[in-house]
């Protein structure tokens, strides 16, 4: 029988409120509105994120795991959820600061603020969903 090392991909869910407004500072308000529509409005909106984080790596001989799963819960919890929580994306969260709080930016930034603390594997994907109905994936490409 083949001992060969197999790659797993692991996963771990977290959640937050925030709340954001889609605004283009370099466009009019009538422009923005056009645009964004409810989410272009000036006193904000929130969302109940859901966040999926995927590390891949092959599982180690000696614990069976390619990351702790509470080790992975702290990087996640410290790098983001605890800089997003309750906040404003647009006005709070330092990371992003000047870029226009779509989800498709904060999946970006927040690959930015976990790849560097990953341990014993390789951030696969960052999964966020904004409503039960739309979500966006990153893989750091």
């Amino acid at each position: 029988m083949e001992n060969k090392k197999k790659l797993v991909y692991i996963t771990r869910k977290e959640h937050f409120n925030a709340a954001h407004r889609l605004y283009n500072p370099k466009w009019s308000d009538e422009e923005n509105e056009s645009f964004f529509g409810k989410c272009a409005n000036k006193h904000f909106h929130g969302h109940n994120f859901d966040l999926y984080v995927t590390v891949k790596g092959i599982a180690d001989e000696n614990t069976g795991m390619v990351m702790d799963l509470k080790k992975l819960k702290v990087v996640i919890q410290h790098f983001v959820i605890d800089k997003l929580d309750h906040m404003n994306i647009n006005e709070d969260v330092d990371f992003m600061k000047g870029k226009l709080a779509s989800i498709e930016n904060l999946v970006v930034e927040i690959w930015a603020q976990l790849e560097p603390h990953i341990e014993n594997g390789k951030l696969h994907a960052v999964k966020l969903y904004e409503t039960e109905k739309q979500f966006v994936e990153y893989f750091g490409e």
